[in-house]
Formats: C-alpha cells, sequence, structure tokens
C-alpha cells in the first residue's frame, strides 16, 4: 500500500456519504498484502478488540533514529481497512515521531470513529495505544 494519511484524508473529504467513505476503507484493506499464518499469533494480535488484528512492528535504524514499519491484517473487511489507515499513519516514522501523533485527533478529522460502533471504535483506540506503546519503547 503506497497511500499516504494525507492522500487519505483527501479522498475521504471528497466523499459525501458514510456508505461511500466505508466502501473506501473497505478498498484500503483491502491493498494491504496479508500477514502469513505464523505473523498472526498471540505475539503480534492486537487486544481490546472485538475482531482479529494482528500488527507486526518492524523497526530500522536509519543512522539517527528508529524508525518504525508496519504491517497488519484483521479478520474483518473494515477493521482491516482500519489498520491500513493507521499504517498509512504511522509507518515509516521515527520511534519520537509516533509517540507524539496524536491519532485520535487525526482520525476523528476523518469522521471514523463517529460512525463505527462502541467496540470498532474502542478497538481502533486499542491498535493505536499498541503503536504509540510500541514506539515509546522503541525510543
Amino acid at each position: 500500500m503506497c497511500t499516504t494519511f494525507d492522500e487519505i484524508a483527501e479522498n475521504i473529504g471528497f466523499l459525501d456519504d458514510w456508505e461511500d467513505r466505508y466502501r473506501y476503507v473497505i478498498e484500503l484493506g483491502a491493498s494491504l498484502p496479508p500477514l502469513s499464518e505464523s505473523e498472526k499469533c498471540a505475539t503480534n494480535k492486537v487486544h481490546g478488540c472485538a475482531s482479529q488484528v494482528w500488527l507486526v512492528t518492524e523497526t530500522k535504524n536509519d543512522g539517527t533514529q528508529k524508525i518504525l514499519c508496519l504491517r497488519g491484517d484483521s479478520d474483518a473487511m473494515i477493521v482491516r481497512g482500519l489498520v491500513a489507515v493507521l499504517i498509512a499513519l504511522f509507518s515509516g516514522k521515527s520511534a519520537a515521531q509516533i509517540a507524539n501523533i496524536d491519532a485520535i485527533e487525526k482520525l476523528d478529522a476523518l469522521g471514523l470513529r463517529e460512525h463505527l460502533t462502541s467496540q470498532r471504535s474502542n478497538g481502533l483506540v486499542a491498535m493505536v495505544e499498541r503503536i504509540q506503546h510500541e514506539a515509546r519503547c522503541a525510543i
């Protein structure tokens, strides 16, 4: 997936209703490469999600800072799309940048959480917290 978070925000802004936005988020998820079965393990599972969600974090050192590269998957289409949005927001950034992103504010600006069930919204927050925790541990 090569879509940036800013591109996602712009595309969502062009869509008039939630159903179109919902379909777009699902399409983003469909573009994610699947994780291997061995990566769908307890270590990579995100707790607090109603659906099954796995996030894999790889840390690279560019010589001055640690860069986090994320991959993810879910057994639910919309959640897989939300994973894609989070990957676009966080992946490829330094651990320090990730730890300081107000992801919930950015996601709320897209209007995503207001149209999710409370369980999906809580799961989204759990994914953000997991990613930011890993970033803080990498600093």
